[in-house]
């Protein structure tokens, strides 16, 4: 309490108590308490976030090649919307819910306005609003850690233009979301107001983030170290035991929803989250990442082929933070985001399943320690260069080395990133599906009595068409995995009328008996794109009966 006696009436007024810096140990010179507080960031995020989402949006509906997993995420969601349940199918517990309960929320309004437009390529337009929170946040999370206002710029550019964040972010993908509640948790962890209520958010958010995509799990180790550091050494305990308080109470719904529907456990005619959890941990690994010819080093690949800068800019990044920890300011102010990158690449590292959008979890991290890694060299060679010319002599040479630098960055980054991203707003890999939705809905007399295999990035299309959603058109996994939908196939294959052969079909008939089998007794009666791409629709040769 402050006291306001003078000092002449002899009472002795307690000492006050130094303020602490707003972020611990970490001192901090240019970020703003409040990106609305300071007008030149304020500008700078939006002017850089117009340019991210016109490169993101642009195109977006026909680049990339729509995924299976794409189309299963937004099927879920429409299952939400519809009342349906938790999924389009039986619900087995291979994520939790809240993933495609956002998509819901997220496609409910156009979905209500437009029913015919719940298609994965329209609907990959609400992946931008994500795109733009998660951007958003990587700008503030960057001045909260002390970057300077053209460091945090860069990590936000870094984030939203990277050829291969274009392509991933645009995806309809439950990594983008739980990385956005990510990005939220490291915000509040880093606040420097240093609330109690902001660290009890943080646990919230990333619990959120949890149960989006579970894998976020393994990040959180980063928040709390981010958190530990931003938070005031007198309510430090009480902050992190809110926060982790916070993220396990939200956490255990999962299981708690498991249990209420007597799933927890595996049992005759149910399915359980044991048995989601024991699938997720036994599945088979794709080899180390290193060795060539393993699944791994192909999705290694697949992601260089796309950008090399941000991810091995991004682990150098990272390697320079933590190696100068003990005597960088800027080392220990990312130390939170370079923990996550150090955790996922040692993820990455080991020999199990690697799929392809596990990098879509590392895209901020590695942006945000390539910017700090570039702004504490830059900072070092400035301070040496201050030391060393005292009387300016060398201010000329030493702005024109520095131009040199950038030059001979952008020399290298602008053309690599010209030729993804152009790629990526003028392509259209999407011809095919467009087209296979059209046949099967105007060359098929009667689709309410015709039953159909097809992936799930043409499922939504093929019910705005009049095929019956689950028993008619049928997510072709389902066909052999799931007894609700077997059961409605006495004569297995028989029951068919066509199978819709895409890419992920002929890749993933092998394992599948009813979807091989068909594939085997069928001929193709349309066939759109060439080569490997090609989608052939495929008429059942033996298809009959009663239905």
């Amino acid at each position: 309490m402050t006291s306001t006696l003078p000092a002449a009436t002899g009472v002795k007024v307690p000492a006050q108590r130094t303020a602490a810096p707003k972020t611990g140990s970490i001192p901090r010179t240019t970020p703003p308490r409040r990106l609305r507080g300071s007008r030149s960031d304020l500008v700078l995020c939006v002017v850089l976030l117009a340019v991210i989402l016109v490169v993101q949006g642009w195109n977006i509906a026909d680049y990339p090649t729509l995924s299976d997993d794409e189309g299963t995420y937004l099927a879920q969601a429409w299952a939400v919307q519809e009342g349906r349940g938790l999924a389009h199918y039986t619900y087995w517990y291979d994520h939790p819910p809240l993933g495609w309960i956002q998509l819901a929320a997220l496609t409910w309004i156009p979905a209500q306005l437009a029913p015919e437009s719940m298609t994965v390529g329209s609907m990959r337009a609400a992946m931008l609003v994500i795109s733009a929170i998660s951007a958003v946040l990587v700008y503030v999370l960057a001045r909260r850690l002390s970057l300077p206002r053209w460091a945090a710029g860069l990590g936000m550019l870094l984030f939203g233009l990277s050829p291969l964040s274009v392509v991933l972010q645009r995806e309809i993908f439950l990594d983008n979301l739980a990385v956005m509640w990510t990005l939220l948790a490291f915000c509040l962890a880093a606040s420097p107001s240093r609330h109690l209520w902001h660290h009890f958010g943080a646990g919230v958010a990333a619990a959120m983030a949890v149960l989006t995509k579970e894998t976020m799990l393994i990040v959180l180790p980063a928040v709390l170290v981010t958190m530990w550091r931003h938070s005031h050494r007198d309510t430090r305990k009480f902050a992190v035991t809110g926060a982790v308080t916070a993220c396990v109470l939200i956490g255990i719904s999962y299981p708690l929803l498991a249990l209420l529907k007597g799933e927890l456990f595996p049992g005759a005619g149910h399915v359980s989250l044991w048995d989601g959890i024991e699938y997720q941990m036994t599945r088979p690994g794709s080899g180390f990442i290193l060795e060539a010819g393993t699944g791994s080093y192909g999705v290694l690949q697949s992601w260089l082929y796309y950008d090399r800068v941000l991810p091995i800019g991004g682990l150098a990044g990272a390697l320079l933070l933590l190696v100068t920890w003990r005597w960088s300011v800027t080392a220990r102010a990312l130390a939170g985001p370079a923990l996550a990158v150090a955790i996922l690449a040692a993820m990455a590292l080991r020999p199990g399943y690697l799929p392809a959008m596990y990098v879509i979890q590392a895209l901020p991290f590695l942006a945000l320690v390539l910017a700090g890694g570039t702004a504490s060299v830059a900072h070092a060679v400035l301070r040496r260069w201050r030391r060393t010319d005292e009387k300016r002599a060398l201010t000329w040479t030493r702005y024109a080395v520095a131009v040199a630098l950038v030059g001979a960055s952008a020399a290298y980054v602008v053309p690599r990133w010209y030729d993804g991203n152009r790629t990526a707003v003028t392509a259209d890999a999407n011809a095919p599906y467009r087209a296979a939705a059209d046949w099967l809905g105007t060359e098929v007399e009667n689709p309410g009595k015709t039953r159909v295999l097809v992936d799930d990035a043409l499922w939504l299309d093929l019910v705005h068409e009049g095929y019956r959603p689950g028993l008619g058109v049928i997510w072709f996994y389902k066909a052999d995995l799931d007894p609700a939908v077997t059961k409605t196939m006495p004569r297995g294959w028989r029951d068919l009328d066509y199978v819709v052969a895409s890419p992920t079909v002929r890749r993933d008939a092998v394992d599948l008996p009813n979807v091989r089998a068909a594939m085997e007794n069928s001929t193709p009666v349309a066939t759109f794109g060439t080569g490997e791409d090609r989608i052939e629709i495929r008429r059942i040769q033996a298809a009959g009966g009663d239905r």
